[in-house]
């Protein structure tokens, strides 16, 4: 039952147990911003994260997941969230990307990867953005967490213009 509920909660990403596929229901409206973050927003990791380029550079040694920001208490439901930020790279091993995990009261944590989208290497700026459908009315997720993932290896990734949108969904 419980990937049943998973299902209408999340249309992006991989989570144990498989894939998730999207549900019906599309944007009723453009998307509207939650909250953005700049050079003067502290990102939760200090380790490695230092503001540069108006925005931030974060050095990985190893694979892993960087937090950088989270939003409390959004108030909402029955939307479409949107991480969006522009990224560039340096020396990256193995791929990097932006992650965003969504934890709903009573279901737990669920996540959403820019796995299609990551970068490698040494690539100039450029723009990213992963999705995460909150496809069932009422559900109310209390936290949202932005992240930056490494896998495979480290490198230098640099972040900015990071923001999150909604969406909310038609019917």
């Amino acid at each position: 039952m419980r990937s049943r509920n998973v299902a209408r909660l999340v249309c992006a990403g991989v989570f144990v147990g498989g894939l998730v596929a999207c549900a019906r229901g599309g944007p009723a409206v453009a998307p509207q911003s939650l909250r953005s973050f700049g050079p003067s927003d502290t990102p939760i990791t200090r380790s490695g994260v230092t503001a540069d380029e108006g925005g931030w550079r974060i050095e990985q040694a190893s694979a892993g997941s960087v937090a950088l920001f989270e939003v409390p208490k959004p108030g909402i439901e029955h939307t479409t969230l949107s991480y969006r930020a522009r990224l560039k790279a340096d020396g990256v091993r193995g791929k990097a990307y932006l992650e965003m995990w969504v934890r709903v009261p009573g279901r737990g944590e669920f996540f959403s990867r820019g796995l299609a989208q990551p970068v490698h290497g040494s690539q100039g700026w450029a723009s990213y953005e992963i999705p995460f459908f909150l496809n069932e009315p009422g559900v109310r997720p209390d936290l949202i967490k932005l992240n930056v993932a490494f896998e495979g290896g480290g490198g230098t990734v640099w972040i900015k213009d990071v923001e999150l949108l909604q969406t909310p969904l038609a019917g």
